[in-house]
């Protein structure tokens, strides 16, 4: 990445905001190819969006939480995330509720009425303060909406869409999805249900995931343009196999639950997907290995033999067990070690799951307070607290730990670095120590070492709190490896830099869209210019 160039003025930062027809067109990604352009061409950029809504997470390195999509969007632009590119994060708990993390800490528990009555009102200040100071430190700023601008109920009392971006004076593009058909009537319908003022800021449409030929889409547009009189920037093709993580569980639909016939890959995970799955995007790097093939299962029927069973990170884990449970989860989880399953591993609240008890005396995750039993692999207690961990860790793997002893993972040094990131409410405690083995040494922000995860000694089960553990290139392949010998295939050793492979990826998706979108336009609506190399 060249070096981003200096603040040349003291003016605020241009303003540009990508909205969508609705969820999941696109908007993420085409701001981080934008901003990824910018910084690119000379100019400072940052990301904002000032609520998101999603169960995938990010920890800024002063240990905030914030949605994935900026912290992503800020490694593309090759900046360090803050607070200030998402101050309000809404996270899910339940179909009607959902924790309110404001500048990274939670703020409340707050059901939808409660969020739009008590908490809207007030929100203005928030994210208008944080969108000052970003304009007060960078060149550009790229505004994300969410969802839909012309959602009827929600827009007396909007902060991120329209109202955002008549309080910004922001400039508006438009996104929208061909591949799931009706674009023609997404846009016209959005702008139709757009008052004459919201409608005046659409300086352009962008539309996203175009396969086929171009030349029999030109009449669509060519409608499109003379009905609206609004241009179309670009259209922009579909990128098979983009290598950039989703923020939503909505990108997981469709995802097979079985192994299909035929399958080159010799390795088989299978992630269980319960209903409040978090933080996914941990298991993005195995998918990328060569040898070895990822299923999201929601079914025990699904299950069959894996090499390897993962339970991830959810939001609310009592819940998630439940449905475990009514799911007949637990009896296909034995069944599979039995037959020849080489691994169960627990990432956060997966990890908590595979302990004997779990304890809710405040009533976190719970309606009311109580204790229930995890499924029993681990002899391991989890209290649920007010208090919720958000921190980046660094560290190595602990002397003798299970997936060194295992002999399913004999290629993994003693001492093999580790980096990533915890988010969770429980505190796990030890109820054996002999019993079991720690997997990391971790060193903390005030530099105190600690012990984090445990596993069996064979190292058959083991879990950890650590989320991003896969991004870790030595310590991936040498898990795989380990399960390659274990069946008698030959280990591949390093496949590829997880690091390396998302700054190609990021130029990747911005080739692509500066060759298809038209950013002398672009930097026109923004009061830009090309900058002279």
């Amino acid at each position: 990445m060249e070096q981003q160039t200096e603040l040349q003025t003291k003016q605020p930062a241009a303003v540009l905001m990508i909205q969508g027809t609705a969820s999941d067109v696109g908007k993420s990604l085409v701001t981080a190819a934008i901003g990824r352009i910018l910084v690119q061409d000379g100019y400072r950029t940052a990301p904002f969006k000032s609520q998101n809504m999603a169960l995938n997470s990010y920890v800024t390195l002063d240990g905030k939480e914030i949605g994935r999509a900026q912290g992503m969007q800020a490694e593309a632009f090759g900046i360090t995330a803050t607070t200030d590119m998402n101050p309000i994060l809404l996270k899910p708990s339940g179909e009607m509720s959902a924790q309110i993390v404001v500048h990274g800490v939670p703020h409340a528990a707050l059901s939808a009425r409660e969020y739009r009555e008590k908490f809207l009102p007030e929100a203005k200040e928030t994210v208008m303060s944080a969108l000052g100071r970003l304009r007060d430190s960078y060149d550009a700023v790229l505004m994300e909406g969410a969802g839909s601008p012309a959602e009827i109920n929600l827009k007396a009392r909007d902060i991120v869409n329209m109202n955002l971006a008549g309080w910004a004076d922001a400039p508006v593009l438009l996104v929208a999805d061909i591949d799931r058909g009706g674009v023609f009537a997404f846009l016209v319908g959005t702008l139709e249900l757009l008052e004459p003022q919201e409608r005046a800021r659409v300086k352009g449409f962008i539309i996203n995931k175009f396969r086929g030929d171009l030349s029999l889409l030109q009449p669509g547009l060519d409608w499109l343009e003379a009905r609206t009189g609004i241009p179309v920037l670009g259209v922009l093709p579909f990128l098979p196999q983009l290598r950039i993580e989703a923020e939503d569980s909505v990108v997981l639909e469709g995802t097979s639950g079985r192994l299909q016939p035929g399958s080159t890959r010799e390795l088989d995970i299978a992630v269980i997907r319960y209903p409040r799955i978090s933080n996914f995007t941990d298991f993005d790097p195995l998918e990328d290995e060569p040898d070895t093939v990822v299923r999201y299962v929601t079914s025990a029927l699904e299950l069959g033999t894996p090499d390897a069973i993962i339970l991830p990170g959810t939001k609310n884990t009592a819940a998630d067990l439940v449905f475990l449970r009514q799911q007949g989860f637990p009896e296909a989880i034995a069944h599979a070690l039995r037959q020849g399953t080489l691994q169960l591993a627990g990432i956060c609240g997966g990890y908590q799951m595979l302990g004997q008890k779990l304890l809710d005396p405040d009533a976190v995750e719970s309606p009311e307070p109580g204790e229930s039993s995890g499924l029993g692999y681990l002899p391991l207690s989890t209290a649920f607290l007010q208090h919720k961990t958000t921190v980046r860790v660094n560290g190595v793997l602990a002397d003798g730990h299970p997936l060194q002893l295992s002999g399913i993972s004999t290629t993994a040094a003693a001492h093999t670095a580790v980096s990533g990131y915890e988010i969770h409410m429980g505190t796990t405690t030890n109820l054996e120590p002999d019993a079991v083995r720690s997997l990391f040494r971790l060193e903390r922000a005030d530099g105190q070492e600690q012990l984090e995860g445990w596993g069996s000694p064979d190292g058959k089960i083991w879990g950890t709190y650590l989320h991003g553990l896969f991004h870790n290139d030595e310590l991936r392949r040498s898990w795989l490896d380990g399960m390659r010998k274990a069946k008698g295939l030959t280990p591949l050793a390093a496949t590829f830099s997880s690091a390396a492979l998302r700054e190609q990826e990021f130029d990747r998706l911005a080739a692509s869209v500066r060759e298809n979108l038209d950013m002398e336009a672009v930097y026109t609506i923004m009061g830009l210019s090309v900058k002279e190399e």
